[in-house]
């Protein structure tokens, strides 16, 4: 149960003086649904401001305060045109105060015609008139005072003004408690740390990096000890030990000799199977590494131990080419594999919960549906989740639930991610490393191309269809309405290349209905669509060992660990794969560096490194693996300078100092519901 004294910050935003309905909406588009949100809610830059007399004494760029007379007011032809209010200063130099959108109805109440005000804001020009655009404070008097030396701006949604949210979180602040030093007292006193509260205050006050740093690792130091109190919760548990006699395993008829990190995981997992303690291990591999054969090995273990294992795969999609995969491969042992998801009904589903429970199906695959409340199992001891990013602690933490004891846990993710950021989401598993690709796999060559020479990819795309070949297409939005025209759109993409190939081409992507994108996959899996036209759906799972090319549109669009996942698409037969990168005409030098690192290297770990480095806080690694390590208050860089500190803090806690007993594991306790992270609390009896 949270503490009484974290109520105040739990509080509905509407609490919040001059909060109404209208209010909460642009404030629910922010995230900001309690007073906690508002207080958390840290500038995203300062700005300093100087006042002028006149425009003359004030430079293009430069952020200002200056008395004006309001002379004229300008509406555009149409309601998507700018609005603007001329305004003289003292010595009659002409400004534009120009707004957009809505604002215009906020510019007609505040600068009335013939009135003086007061306004700050940045000075620009354009053509040949110089302009405020969206000025941050108009005042009818004092507004030299807003020659402040720091003042916070925020990220705002529509219907949201500076002032404002600065009011919000000014009230936000004021509600918030004192509360007990979570943080060890010596590193406290090192680092020249604020207290909490202090800390609060003074990031929204200025650019203080020690506050900012504090509150930081606050929150780094949460969700380290959260994940190791789910990790010390899972150990304490009994779970059933699974030993194999190989049985099952020795009938396996693989076209490929396993590679030394597909022998060492598999001892790995073995060895965790044999244990009382349920197994939490993550499996990374590379693309192509080969994780579904260990997760096989892993399965049929459980197998040949008389339970059964569960595959949980994030999409439909998915989840069908394990099936057909584990289904193919398992065939020699004799092991029953179903595929279950959420569309099967009547009797078919019937059959299965039947199947389940008295315990003829061996493994079953499937989406969530496997672990509804009406699907029951004779003894499912075994559990693989695949896409690991996709399923947070609480997901884990409900299949823990779904066995007669706990079962044991193999998370797979293909997606290579570095030692802190591992740290960060998946504190609480082991982990194992496939980092060798098989055998007899062959290179992908990788070309980066202008836009420009299109025409010629096309012709080439002919010829590898004409020999029979298999291509993808990836494009980074759906609709052209969302962005700019010269962003490529799936739907336009697959207009043009159809007109070209007719019913050689498919398409999928997120909007298409389920069985319109099954349809479209099942043609291409077959052979009988020769391309296939997609966003990044395909990024993960899909599997045509015919397909030797892959053209990704406005490469520069994606991230390094997003642009890999789509290259491994290809290269999954015999015959020579090409990716080809198609990048815009105007590169920014981080673009540039990301697109030759692809061209250069196919190692999906110095991938994740390098995209960590040059990416810095944008989505981790070009996918938004939020999972557990949706970081409000950490940035990037922050992440991977002091998590490895509140690592190591949360385990001497946890092994040295009493866990969350005495004075700082009660103030640890309270730092815990402060981030929600609960669900390592609730892993404690009592509490």
């Amino acid at each position: 149960m949270r503490p009484d004294m974290l109520n105040p910050l739990f509080a509905e935003v509407e609490t919040l003086d001059g909060v109404g309905p209208k209010m909460k909406k642009p404030l629910d588009r922010l995230g900001l649904t309690r007073v906690r949100d508002v207080a958390y809610h840290l500038p995203e830059r300062f700005v300093t401001r100087r006042a002028v007399q006149t425009v003359d004494e004030a430079g293009e760029g430069e952020q200002i305060v200056l008395k004006l007379t309001v002379t004229e007011h300008r509406g555009g032809r149409n309601p998507r045109a700018p609005y603007r209010v001329l305004a003289q200063d003292s010595i009659g130099n002409v400004i534009a105060l120009t707004y957009f959108g809505r604002a215009s109805y906020t510019a007609k109440k505040q600068l009335p015609v013939g009135e003086v005000r007061w306004v700050a804001g940045k000075l620009e020009r354009y053509g040949d008139m110089l302009q405020i655009v969206h000025p941050d404070h108009v005042l009818e008097e004092g507004g030299d005072t807003l020659q402040r030396l720091c003042e916070p701006v925020y990220a705002l949604a529509e219907g949201l003004t500076q002032p404002r949210i600065a009011g919000l979180v000014e009230q936000a602040l004021a509600r918030a408690p004192e509360l007990p030093e979570w943080n060890d007292a010596s590193q406290v006193e090192r680092e020249d740390w604020p207290n909490w509260r202090e800390a609060l205050k003074a990031a929204h006050r200025g650019e203080d990096s020690k506050a900012r740093d504090r509150l930081a690792y606050d929150e780094l130091f949460a969700n380290s000890l959260a994940l190791m109190l789910v990790r010390a919760d899972n150990r304490r548990r009994k779970g059933q030990p699974l030993i194999g006699d190989g049985s099952y395993r020795g009938k396996l008829a693989l076209p490929f000799p396993l590679t030394g990190a597909q022998k060492r995981s598999i001892a790995e997992i073995e060895g965790d199977l044999a244990q009382e303690a349920p197994m939490l291990r993550l499996l990374q591999g590379d693309v192509g590494a080969g994780k579904t054969v260990v997760a096989l090995e892993a399965m049929l273990i459980a197998v040949e131990a008389g339970a059964q294992a569960a595959l949980l795969a994030p999409t439909e999609l998915l989840a069908r080419q394990h099936y057909e995969t584990l289904r193919r491969m398992a065939a020699p042992t004799g092991a029953e594999v179903v595929l279950f998801t959420g569309r099967d009904k009547g009797r078919a589903r019937e059959s299965i919960l039947m199947g389940l429970l008295d315990g003829s199906i061996d493994i079953v695959v499937g989406t969530h549906a496997i672990f509804q409340d009406t699907v029951a199992y004779r003894d499912l001891a075994m559990v693989v989740i695949d896409e690991q990013h996709r399923f947070g602690v609480g997901q884990r933490l409900m299949l823990a639930r779904k066995g007669k004891r706990a079962p044991h846990v193999l998370a797979m993710t293909a997606t290579p991610i570095p030692r802190t950021l591992t740290l960060a989401q998946y504190g609480e598993l082991d982990v194992s490393k496939l980092d060798e690709l098989p055998p007899g796999r062959q290179a992908i060559d990788t070309v980066v191309m202008g836009q420009d020479k299109i025409g010629l990819l096309v012709d080439r795309l002919a010829a590898q269809i004409a020999e029979g070949r298999q291509a993808y297409w990836v494009c980074p939005m759906v609709r052209e309405s969302d962005g700019p025209e010269e962003i490529a759109a799936a739907e336009a993409r697959y207009a043009a290349l159809r007109e070209r190939f007719g019913e050689d081409v498919v398409m999928v992507h997120g909007q298409l209905a389920p069985e319109l994108k099954d349809a479209a996959m099942e043609r291409f899996a077959s052979g009988d669509a020769k391309l296939l036209v997609a966003t990044t759906v395909i990024e993960v799972g899909v599997d045509v060992p015919n397909a030797t090319l892959m053209v990704i549109e406005q490469a520069e669009r994606f991230g390094l660990a997003q642009l890999h996942q789509l290259r491994g698409r290809v290269g999954r037969g015999s015959a020579k794969s090409i990716c080809i990168l198609l990048r815009g005409d105007t590169l920014s030098e981080t673009a540039r560096e990301r697109l030759a690192l692809m061209r250069d290297t196919q190692d999906g770990f110095q991938l994740a490194e390098e995209d960590l480095r040059l990416r810095g806080g944008g989505e981790l690694l070009g996918t938004r693996q939020s999972g557990d390590a949706a970081f409000r208050i950490a940035d990037l860089e922050q992440i991977t300078r002091l998590l490895p500190a509140a690592h190591d803090d949360a385990r001497l806690l946890m092994e040295r100092d009493g866990g969350l007993e005495g004075s700082r594991g009660e103030a640890a306790r309270i730092l815990l519901y402060l981030f929600e992270r609960d669900f390592g609390v609730r892993t404690l009896r009592g509490g």
